[in-house]
C-alpha cells in the first residue's frame, strides 16, 4: 500500500514539475560528471562496491532517454578520467570499462537508438576492446539521421585536451609553412577550439555533477567557461527523473550572464 502511495505521489510531482519546464529556456547541451557509483553500492548494502559501476553505466542509458524526451539535445558523458584509469585498482578499472563496453555495444548502437556517439579522450590508455568497442559504436551511429550526439568522455583530462589541441594546431600551422611567430601573431581561441576532442559540439549550458562533490575535476576546462552548474547530493545510480527535472528547473531560472 505505502509504494503504491509513493509512486503515485512521485508520478505526480515529475508531471508538475515537466509542466513547470514547459516554455522554459532549456539547456541545450547538458554535460554530466557522472560520481558516485562505489558509494552508492556500499549504501545499497552490496558486499562489492564495484557493482556500483554496471548501475551507473546501465542508467546512463536511461538518462539519455529523459534527455531526449525533453528535447536536451547534446550530452556530454564523463566516464572515466585518465587518472582514474591510472591510480585505481586494475580489477576495478577492468569491470568499469566493461560494463562501459556493454553499454555502448549493445544499448546505445541498438536500431531504436537516437543517439549519434562520439568519444573524446586518450583513447590510447584504454583496452583495445574499449577502445574497438567505442569507434565501432562511432561508426555504427555516424549516418544516424538524428538531432542528438552523446559525447562520451572517458581517458579524459582538461588539461591535456588543451595541451593536446594546441600542438595539434602549431603541428597544422607547421606544416602550412607558418612560424611560430606567425601562429602565435594570428592565434584565436576559436583555432584553438577546432582541435579540442570535442570540435564541432557546442559548448555544455549545464553542468551537473552527482554526489555531491562541488568541483570540475578537470572536465570541460575548456568548454564550460560560460556554463551554469549543478551540484546534487544523490548518488549517480540513485539520479532520479526529479532529480534532472530540478536541475532544468535552477538552470531555466537562472540569467546567464557569459562572464559579464
Amino acid at each position: 500500500m505505502w509504494t503504491t502511495v509513493k509512486n503515485a505521489a512521485y508520478s505526480l510531482y515529475a508531471r508538475r514539475l515537466t509542466a513547470q519546464l514547459a516554455g522554459a529556456n532549456l539547456p541545450r547541451h547538458v554535460a554530466i560528471v557522472m560520481d558516485g557509483n562505489r558509494r552508492w553500492a556500499r549504501q545499497a548494502g552490496f558486499a562489492d562496491a564495484r557493482i556500483g559501476h554496471r548501475y551507473g553505466a546501465e542508467h546512463l542509458d536511461e538518462v539519455l532517454r529523459w534527455c531526449a524526451d525533453i528535447g536536451v539535445r547534446h550530452v556530454t558523458a564523463f566516464v572515466a578520467s585518465v587518472d582514474n584509469l591510472r591510480k585505481r585498482d586494475s580489477e576495478e578499472v577492468g569491470n568499469l570499462l566493461r560494463m562501459i563496453e556493454e553499454v555502448v555495444a549493445e544499448r546505445l548502437t541498438r536500431p531504436s537508438s537516437v543517439w549519434q556517439i562520439h568519444p573524446a579522450g586518450r583513447l590510447d590508455v584504454l583496452p583495445d576492446s574499449t577502445r574497438h568497442a567505442l569507434k565501432l559504436a562511432e561508426e555504427a551511429t555516424r549516418d544516424n539521421d538524428t538531432p542528438f550526439h552523446l559525447t562520451i568522455a572517458i581517458g579524459y583530462d582538461g588539461r591535456e585536451e588543451i595541451l593536446t589541441a594546441i600542438r595539434s594546431l602549431l603541428e597544422e600551422q607547421g606544416r602550412a609553412g607558418h612560424s611560430v611567430a606567425d601562429v602565435a601573431r594570428r592565434l584565436t581561441a576559436d583555432q584553438i577550439a577546432t582541435h579540442l576532442y570535442t570540435s564541432g559540439q557546442p559548448d555544455p549550458d549545464l553542468v551537473i555533477r552527482t554526489s555531491g562533490e562541488h568541483r570540475m575535476s578537470g572536465f570541460l576546462l575548456w568548454q564550460a567557461a560560460y556554463s551554469e552548474l549543478y551540484f546534487t547530493d544523490v548518488y549517480w545510480p540513485g539520479f532520479r527523473k526529479i532529480d534532472f527535472l530540478r536541475a532544468l528547473r535552477s538552470y531555466a531560472a537562472r540569467r546567464r550572464r557569459f562572464g559579464a
